[in-house]
C-alpha cells in the first residue's frame, strides 16, 4: 500500500506543486480546498494519471466542523495518514498599514491561516500519536508551509507576519511533542514564489528581484517547494527534526 499525504490547499499554487511532486514519488493523496470538487476535477484527474490515488476532501480549515469532516473523511477513504503538509492560506483581504488594520480582517486571516493550521494538525497528530504505537516502521512526518514573512516583517501585512510567525513556533512545539513517537516536524519558508496570490504583485517583485532582493534571480516556482517537500519525507534529511528550511532564493541571506 502506498503511504498517504494529506496536502491543504493541495489544488492550486504551492500546494498543487507539491502534489505533483509527491505524486511522482507515488505518494497517494487527500487533497483539501475550500472548493467544491467540480471545480477542480481536472486538476484531480491530472494527478490520477501519475497512478496514484487522488481524493478531495473539500472545507475551509477555519471552520471546526470542516476540519472534523477532512479527518473522517481521510480516515474512511484511507485508513491511515503519514504526512500532513500544512499549506493552505490566504492573503489580506486588503494590505493595509499596520495602524489601520481592520480588526475583522485580521480575525479572517488569523482564523484561517493561524487557528485552523493549528487545530487541524493537533487532530492529526493525535492520530499519527495513535498510528506510531502499533506500527513503528511507516514514516510519519508534519511539513508546514510557512513563510518569509515569519520573519520579515512588511507593515502593509501584520497578520500574514504575526500568523506566519505563530506557525512557526508551532512546528517547533509539534516537534517537540511529538519527538517521543518519532514524527519528525517541519517547517519550510518559501520566498516569492509565481502563484495566483503573488500574481498581483508579480511585476513589483520581478523588479526587485531584477534588483538583487534575492541571490537566485529568478521568482520560486511551487515545484521548488515541492521538491523539497519529497526530500524531507523520503527522509533525506535525517536527524533534523524541528528544523526550517528556507527556499528562498537566498533571499534572507545576510549581505554586506
Amino acid at each position: 500500500m502506498n503511504n498517504i499525504a494529506l496536502i491543504t490547499g493541495g489544488t492550486r499554487g504551492i500546494g498543487l506543486g507539491i502534489a505533483r511532486k509527491l505524486a511522482q514519488e507515488g505518494i497517494d493523496l487527500a487533497l483539501n480546498g475550500v472548493r467544491v470538487e467540480s471545480d477542480v476535477v481536472e486538476v484531480l484527474e491530472e494527478l490520477r494519471k501519475k497512478g496514484v490515488r487522488v481524493e478531495y476532501f473539500p472545507g475551509n480549515i477555519a471552520e471546526k466542523a470542516d476540519r472534523e469532516s477532512i479527518l473522517r473523511g481521510v480516515k474512511e477513504k484511507f485508513g491511515k495518514i503519514n504526512f500532513l503538509i500544512n499549506n493552505a492560506g490566504v492573503a489580506p483581504r486588503v494590505r493595509a498599514d499596520v495602524l489601520e488594520m481592520a480588526e475583522e480582517d485580521f480575525d479572517h486571516l488569523m482564523d484561517i491561516n493561524l487557528k485552523g493550521t493549528f487545530f487541524l494538525s493537533q487532530s492529526f497528530a493525535n492520530w499519527m500519536a495513535e498510528i506510531r504505537k502499533s506500527d513503528s516502521e511507516s514514516p510519519l512526518y508534519i511539513v508546514t508551509i510557512t513563510s518569509v514573512s515569519a520573519v520579515l516583517a512588511s507593515t502593509n501585512r501584520a497578520a500574514y507576519c504575526m500568523a506566519k510567525a505563530g506557525l512557526s513556533m508551532m512546528s517547533k512545539v509539534l516537534a517537540v511533542r511529538l519527538a517521543e513517537f518519532n514524527i519528525p516536524v517541519f517547517e519550510i519558508q518559501p520566498g516569492v514564489i509565481e502563484t495566483d496570490m503573488t500574481e498581483k504583485v508579480k511585476s513589483i517583485y520581478q523588479e526587485r528581484i531584477e534588483k538583487g532582493l534575492t541571490l537566485e534571480p529568478r521568482i520560486g516556482q511551487p515545484e521548488d517547494i515541492g521538491k523539497v517537500v519529497a526530500a524531507l519525507i523520503r527522509g533525506d534529511l535525517p536527524y533534523a527534526t524541528g528544523q526550517i528550511i528556507a527556499v528562498d532564493g537566498g533571499m534572507m541571506v545576510g549581505r554586506l
